[in-house]
């Protein structure tokens, strides 16, 4: 099984500008995650972004960029510009890691892969984990999924999904003992060809309403795979605070 990574990272964040830049442990973020994604067993590894700082730290630490158009309004979009620039083919699996997770395990890019490569079906593959408190599972900033027998996504929200109608009319202070929740664990693998399909769908309402690209895929007809992640799945960082927690994160952790 053969796969690239491709990282979108933009200059632009309403609540860290720069962040791709950001300094951790000595290095910019976008390292950090540039060599998560080297150690997971890719065949290749690409940032992608239309920003000429970012383009200019890449190189500086000899990492390969593609510099992508600055109309796009997501990261799968950017990616299939870079599909399309280094005309990889149909076939070769995708794997989408955000710019802003110095700290996703290497297990895990390589676990998605395999389970989109596995699942000839599924048009992407995603992860997931499961949720251990009320406060994560009523948290909107935590997505949320369901899934069918065969662990194919049924929906995203951001709301407490599956609603267990009998224990929260008791509770929502804790988690039900028998009821399993699950968080959305935002790294995909996509065929290249279907990355290509992607990019001529029509945003779809419930998109729209939950702000949840993935949901784009769902109206569509589209099929999800999501497995259960091997390992915790990091921590991401889109404050200051973040940024400290991930530093002090980096000097404990061996991703080798």
């Amino acid at each position: 099984m053969e796969f690239i990574v491709i990282i979108p990272a933009r200059f632009a964040s309403e609540r860290l500008p720069g962040k791709p830049l950001r300094e951790i442990a000595g290095k910019p973020m976008i390292q950090h995650v540039y060599e998560r994604a080297r150690v997971s067993g890719a065949a290749g590894v690409v940032v992608a972004t239309d920003d000429k700082r970012i383009e200019k730290a890449v190189k500086a630490f000899g990492g390969d960029v593609c510099m992508t158009a600055s109309t796009h309004r997501s990261g799968s979009e950017r990616l299939a510009e870079v599909v399309t620039l280094r005309r990889y083919p149909d076939e070769r699996i995708i794997v989408n890691l955000q710019g802003d997770e110095p700290l996703m395990p290497p297990q895990l890019i390589r676990q998605v892969a395999r389970d989109l490569h596995t699942n000839r079906e599924a048009d992407l593959a995603t992860l997931c984990f499961r949720i251990r408190s009320a406060a994560e599972l009523f948290d909107p900033h935590a997505v949320k999924v369901v899934l069918d027998a065969a662990g194919y996504a049924l929906y995203f929200s951001r709301a407490p999904i599956p609603w267990d109608r009998d224990a929260f009319a008791t509770t929502t202070e804790q988690l039900p003992v028998k009821s399993e929740h699950y968080r959305h664990v935002g790294l995909y693998a996509y065929r290249a060809g279907y990355l290509n399909h992607y990019t001529t769908l029509p945003s779809s309402p419930l998109e729209r309403l939950e702000s949840l690209e993935q949901l784009r895929v769902l109206w569509h007809g589209g099929r999800i795979h999501v497995a259960e992640a091997e390992c915790s799945p990091g921590h991401g960082v889109d404050t200051r605070a973040d940024l400290e927690k991930a530093a002090k994160l980096l000097e404990e952790t061996d991703f080798s």
